[in-house]
């Protein structure tokens, strides 16, 4: 178990050290945390080293001018990342979401030539700081074949929405379109385990429990034909919409043969501006009460969309967080290149 301030404290260090400002370092670090805490670790501080890659080979750009665009509508706007990373993107561009459904009782930003951007819902958890709701999506790499093909063309393309509540905990609904995230195929052919056979189809289309074949091959999309059809809609309000990029053109991650083209899109909607905001969150406590109080299937407990997430959150931020062994010893190839302190 590893504490989560010296988590947090050897990532930003090694950022820093890799030549980019504290704050920006903060940020990063932050959403690598969070990934950790919720248990989403394809997501977590095992992409720090291929973000440093990244950096290093300059396929993602470290001084970033990112800059607010198109400005002539009231209630939207786009900002343009400028090859920078995807979490400062996110963040900046979730802020602009917010101030502007202050305003107007709505805001969307959409992000055009920007990077992996980590979990989706922290961005989308942002909102709930300011009693509202928010949304967030982003296309991907392609990894699911369209519904009827064995090519991947499609992206995971997440989407996720955080809805607060009174008493209880938010509802965060965290989802990508494919039934697991490509990350945690990653993290299965970097232990070299085996993976379930719903996960992922090799590239003849046929279903399979090796991690490097279905890496090959395509994900398997939610619900058939209604996840490759969610993808494509994210893919054509994020990349399409902002003229970044077409169906299929983003970069994967590890590819570093130039700019990854990836965009996102965020909402913030101002509860208030419909109707009295703690009104509206004890209404969602009820329905949450309501939910919970039905028959459970056997002796399963009933939970809402991200509170196993949460509860372990509280948990890990107390009694620290798992490291896998091999994601340690990348890391600490990392301290050794930049002279840090290991883990």
């Amino acid at each position: 178990m590893y504490d989560l301030n010296v988590l947090n404290e050897f990532c930003i260090n090694i950022l820093i050290k890799s030549g980019m400002n504290l704050k920006d370092a903060e940020i990063i670090s932050d959403t690598l945390m969070f990934a950790e805490l919720r248990n989403v670790k394809s997501h977590g501080i095992v992409r720090l080293p291929t973000y440093i890659e990244r950096m290093q080979k300059g396929v993602v750009n470290l001084y970033a001018d990112m800059k607010f665009i198109n400005n002539n509508s009231a209630a939207v706007t786009t900002l343009d990342a400028d090859n920078g990373m995807g979490q400062l993107a996110g963040h900046m561009a979730m802020k602009e979401a917010m101030r502007i459904a202050r305003l107007y009782g709505i805001g969307m930003v959409a992000v055009k030539n920007s990077n992996h951007f980590g979990v989706a819902s922290y961005y989308s958890m942002m909102a709930l700081e300011e009693n509202m709701i928010g949304l967030a999506m982003t296309n991907a790499s392609p990894a699911i074949a369209p519904f009827g093909t064995k090519s991947p063309l499609l992206g995971t393309n997440p989407l996720t929405a955080a809805v607060p509540a009174s008493k209880g905990k938010p509802i965060v609904l965290d989802m990508s379109m494919s039934t697991v995230a490509r990350g945690r195929i990653r993290m299965f052919a970097l232990q070299n385990k085996e993976m379930p056979m719903d996960w992922g189809f090799d590239q003849e289309g046929n279903p399979t429990s090796d991690p490097n074949e279905a890496l090959k091959g395509s994900l398997v999309p939610i619900g058939g034909v209604k996840g490759s059809g969610m993808s494509l809609i994210v893919d054509l309000l994020t990349g399409v919409l902002t003229g970044t990029s077409v169906t299929g053109e983003v970069k994967n991650i590890t590819d570093m043969t130039g700019k990854s083209n990836t965009s996102h899109v965020f909402i913030a909607i101002n509860i208030s501006s419909f109707r009295d905001t703690e009104i509206y969150k004890e209404d969602v406590d009820n329905v949450i009460e309501k939910i919970k109080s039905l028959p459970p299937k056997g002796n399963n407990e009933v939970f809402m969309a991200g509170e196993i997430e949460q509860d372990l959150m509280d948990k890990r931020k107390s009694e620290g967080i798992p490291v896998e062994i091999e994601v340690v010893e990348k890391l600490n190839k990392l301290a050794e290149l930049f002279g840090t302190t290991k883990l």
